[in-house]
């Protein structure tokens, strides 16, 4: 089984399930368009709450009509650890720091120094600093025709309500803003779990499920899996290696 903490990986046929359950619920064009990008693109939740309608389509003059482009390119703002457009939510709390041997010896020294001096000591003064992550772009060609004809219908249905602009969300709320990074894991969750009833699924299980079919059934090398996912160390898509549910499965019932 998945480790805990780990969005499941859907099986081809609850996958099957969750698109027909969503056409059943208000707003089938966007929710299918959002879990198409999720399961044939490999997104993050933040990513796809951040994207903007240029970075699927080519909109004319009047913004009246599309052209679906071939290939989505990823910003770098977009991805993990990045505060694109001040929308995401999250801040970064240590919960461990490290040194090098030099390191420690120094910071104990200047302890020590301060200490005899009779000032207040402050733990956090001799944190090391935070190697923030700065994000990476990527090239995402869009050559699923799911994916191609859930995009294509969301936005034929956006155009019928108003002309686009190309730094327009791509996905709004039914309020017409666009989502928070945070509030579209939720949505993505409820769809999953509440709708679907898939268990232990998460806004990151298509994205899970991107990376190891290209892995596991596709066969591709690591450094494909990686380029997709847009890691920036390939330790992090070596994790995606664990054998998925579908195959522990299968296993299990041959024995």
């Amino acid at each position: 089984m998945s480790k805990s903490g780990q969005a499941r990986v859907p099986t081809a046929e609850q996958q099957r399930h969750l698109f027909e359950v969503i056409r059943q619920h208000h707003h089938p064009e966007k929710n299918t368009a959002i879990m198409q990008v999720s399961f044939k693109l490999g997104l993050r939740a933040q990513e796809i709450a951040l994207l903007q309608i240029k970075e699927v389509t080519r909109l004319n003059p009047s913004g009246t009509d599309f052209t679906l482009l071939e290939i989505m390119s990823l910003p770098a703002a977009y991805t993990k650890g990045a505060d694109a457009m001040k929308r995401s939510k999250s801040h970064y709390q240590r919960k461990t720091v490290s040194f090098s041997v030099d390191g420690f010896n120094k910071m104990i020294h200047q302890v020590e120094t301060l200490v005899k001096a009779g000032a207040e000591v402050n733990p956090e003064d001799f944190y090391p600093p935070v190697n923030k992550h700065r994000g990476k772009s990527r090239d995402l060609p869009m050559v699923d025709s799911e994916l191609r004809d859930a995009l294509e219908e969301y936005l034929q249905l956006r155009l019928r309500k108003e002309p686009l602009k190309p730094t327009d969300p791509l996905f709004i709320t039914q309020k017409g803003g666009p989502y928070s990074p945070n509030t579209l894991q939720e949505h993505m969750a409820l769809m999953l779990r509440s709708w679907a009833g898939i268990e232990k699924a998460s806004s990151h299980s298509g994205r899970r499920s991107v990376i190891t079919n290209v892995i596991h059934k596709q066969k591709k090398s690591v450094k494909v899996a990686q380029k997709i996912a847009g890691h920036v160390n390939p330790s992090t898509t070596l994790i995606y290696e664990d054998p998925p549910e579908e195959l522990i499965g299968e296993a299990l019932k041959g024995l």
